[in-house]
């Protein structure tokens, strides 16, 4: 099995979907697997931490509201949705996540309606939807953060609410490990350049993640036309032991691991 080297350079929506649909295609058995049980066939998780949307409500009330979910995985926070009487759609750019979608709607006996697509380009009309929200999927994936928020005010209604996370922008300062090795700081929050993964054989980019800092979520969802109700970080609760990937105790009792941004479109 071939490894991967790691970069820093520029990196192309295209190449970052392209990348990343294959990734989350090869890793969704695992991820499913592993996380399954932590995230519930219908439940409702903002992060690593445990923060359930029942306790936040950033989406508001979502009783007979149209409902659009960006990167969805396994459509888990869609059902919570749709358990509470709204009109959920997922996307996600996986198509093995979405396999899985089928099968735990099967089980379940529900049907979430789920395409096959990215938030870099959503494929519905215009005004479409009441909340769009990401959780903790999708975002921090895509290059070209003010066209995806230009096009999530395009699909929602005037009043419409957007909520999303990802990991907590001061993160990129650390590497991604859950040990003591991940409290020391060892690049700049500043330095926006993509982290990518490289194939070792064959060159071709396997794996793209980008940055922004606190400020340019901030900055971008202003000029997009939409007003920031409340930046959550969630600290991490006493008797949880969880970790996933580098989230754990050691590392959220001291620094944020997930923010939580909730916006309403003016």
């Amino acid at each position: 099995m071939s490894g991967v080297s790691p970069e820093r350079r520029p990196v192309s929506e295209q190449e970052s979907v392209r990348a990343n649909a294959a990734d989350w295609d090869a890793y969704a058995d695992e991820y499913q697997s592993t996380h399954g049980a932590f995230l519930g066939d219908a439940g409702f998780l903002w992060g690593p931490e445990g923060e359930r949307e029942d306790e936040v409500g950033a989406l508001g009330d979502v009783a007979g509201r149209d409902v659009l979910e960006i990167g969805s995985g396994a459509g888990q926070c869609s059902r919570w949705v749709l358990q509470r009487g709204g009109r959920p759609v997922a996307i996600d750019v996986s198509r093995r996540q979405l396999q899985h979608h089928r099968r735990i709607d099967a089980e379940l006996g529900v049907h979430v309606p789920a395409v096959l697509a990215s938030g870099a380009a959503l494929p519905f009309r215009d005004r479409a939807f009441d909340v769009v929200f990401s959780a903790f999927g999708a975002l921090q994936f895509l290059a070209d953060a003010p066209a995806l928020v230009a096009d999530v005010a395009r699909v929602l209604r005037p009043g419409g609410r957007f909520a999303f996370s990802v990991t907590h922008p001061t993160r990129w300062c650390f590497p991604d490990d859950p040990g003591e090795e991940g409290l020391t700081a060892t690049q700049s929050y500043w330095d926006r350049t993509p982290y990518v993964e490289v194939d070792d054989e064959t060159g071709e980019t396997r794996y793209v993640e980008h940055h922004r800092t606190l400020g340019d979520w901030v900055g971008t969802l202003s000029r997009h036309g939409f007003c920031l109700l409340d930046l959550l970080e969630p600290e991490w609760p006493s008797e949880h032991d969880y970790v996933w990937g580098g989230w754990s105790r050691t590392r959220g009792v001291l620094t944020p691991g997930t923010a939580i941004f909730v916006a309403e479109l003016r």
